[in-house]
């Protein structure tokens, strides 16, 4: 559980900021679908709930950093807020509760006139709309005006997950991983794509959660990030599902999957699995403090060029072969991403400045991809999430351009072209000297697929 001294530890680390009088972090705002009373399901910020703990939208969270103390401003609600909702507890109560002083929006302007004002990057116009016409800035503009220097604080404190932090995101992955096994027990020949959805999503609604990100769940899998659920499924399918729950605390969880419609795996299908699943195996064993994710991410496009080449869709090195970049037309994604509050964590404060930091990101396609490429440190959250791919249109765009044609069969790999994409992810805490991986045991291997869903055939 989050306590009051934990938001209260967290708020104090950030009073050391020197270049700036005030901290002013807002909350999300309420997001109308079509008039201002039929809103959205309402998500709060990340760092606004890190820090202030109030789920509610329409506040800002200052930190006084010269008088060392905290305030929450906002509209408490009103008697017409309880007649159309009950009987609520008052914001002022709450943040009184959580060691804040509660004051009326309405004062804000006045209170911080004359005052050095430290802001971060906001990733939604109405809160940058709101926060420029609060500080007499064009909103155009406010880019110029954010606090490099708090960033770095908030992106410091929020990747070292604290023990109470990897009690709740254990939750989420558990969570995560009941909505994945009931997919596999739901799926059949001749059932929707969506229908599918709405059974794995019902389980996240039976546990209070939201979702992490909207669920991709597709027979083509060749697609990375395909929200449509359209199609029928059939015998030989094979359908990736990469979805996770986030709790009402905010954590998320993130996993990716990859069955088989039929009951068993088809010999091919197996086979690229396994290459995948050995991919992902490499990755656990050489993640700990010390390495970074960038080497972990090459080290483990080796083990896909390797095994491919057994299958001889390669041919020459395979150093020179993952250094050139021709591995990236099976991967061309990242091996993973850090995850907590949000499913790519912080990511709105930009990757190279949350995935990064002894060395830029690279700008060759595949590696360009690559979230997180910095040095794991003992508490950081993150996913392992390799994939192999057969994407005909950048298939055809690399045969045409005779691309890499020195180190890639192009006649063999054109045989694949119908088979889609396997992707398999899961979520790891960096400990003392290795890694992690979050929840209960999650199915892996063919057989345990198959014969888990055996049960319900």
């Amino acid at each position: 559980m989050l306590t009051k001294e934990i938001l209260q530890k967290r708020r104090n680390e950030l009073k050391t900021l020197q270049e700036a009088d005030l901290i002013l972090l807002p909350s999300n705002m309420d997001s109308p679908m079509n008039c201002k009373d039929n809103c959205y399901p309402f998500i709060q910020d990340a760092t606004f709930q890190y820090y202030f703990g109030m789920n509610h939208p329409n506040l800002i969270g200052v930190i006084d950093v010269k008088e060392k103390k905290e305030y929450v401003f906002g509209k408490d609600f009103s008697m017409s807020d309880i007649i159309w909702m009950g009987k609520i507890k008052f914001l002022k109560e709450e943040a009184e509760d959580l060691g804040l002083e509660f004051r009326d929006l309405e004062e804000l302007p006045k209170w911080i006139e004359n005052r050095k004002v430290a802001i971060t990057n906001y990733y939604r116009a109405d809160t940058v709309f709101y926060m420029a016409k609060l500080l007499g800035k064009d909103p155009y503009r406010l880019g110029e005006h954010i606090s490099e220097e708090l960033i770095s604080k908030i992106i410091e404190q929020r990747n070292q997950k604290s023990n109470e932090e990897l009690e709740e995101l254990e939750k989420a992955v558990n969570v995560t991983r009941e909505m994945h096994l009931e997919a596999m027990r739901v799926t059949r020949v001749g059932m929707k794509e969506y229908e599918v959805v709405a059974a794995l999503e019902a389980v996240a609604a039976k546990h209070q959660c939201s979702l992490s990100f909207p669920t991709i769940f597709s027979k083509n899998g060749q697609i990375l990030h395909n929200h449509r659920h359209d199609n029928v499924l059939q015998e030989g399918d094979l359908v990736i599902l990469d979805a996770g729950a986030k709790l009402p605390s905010g954590y998320c969880g993130d996993m990716t999957t990859t069955f088989p419609v039929s009951k068993k795996y088809s010999d091919r299908q197996r086979k690229i699995y396994n290459i995948v699943i050995h991919m992902f195996e490499r990755a656990e064993e050489l993640c700990r403090p010390g390495i970074t994710y960038r080497e972990v991410h090459l080290e483990v496009c080796k083990v896909m060029v390797e095994e491919l080449k057994e299958l001889d869709f390669f041919r020459g090195e395979v150093e020179n072969i993952v250094i050139a970049g021709a591995h990236a037309l099976f991967m061309p994604h990242g091996l993973g991403h850090m995850l907590g509050l949000d499913v790519h964590d912080m990511e709105n404060f930009g990757e190279e400045k949350v995935g990064y930091a002894e060395f830029p990101k690279s700008s060759q396609f595949g590696l360009a991809s690559l979230r997180l490429g910095r040095e794991l440190e003992e508490g950081f959250v993150y996913t392992i999430e390799p994939g192999i791919y057969f994407i005909p249109e950048l298939f055809d765009l690399w045969k045409k351009e005779r691309k890499f044609e020195e180190f890639l069969n192009y006649d063999v790999i054109e045989s694949y072209m119908d088979f889609g994409g396997i992707r398999y992810e899961g979520d790891f805490v960096i400990t003392k000297d290795s890694c992690r991986r979050l929840g209960e045991k999650m199915l892996k291997y063919p057989e345990e697929i198959e014969e888990y869903r055996k049960k319900f055939s």
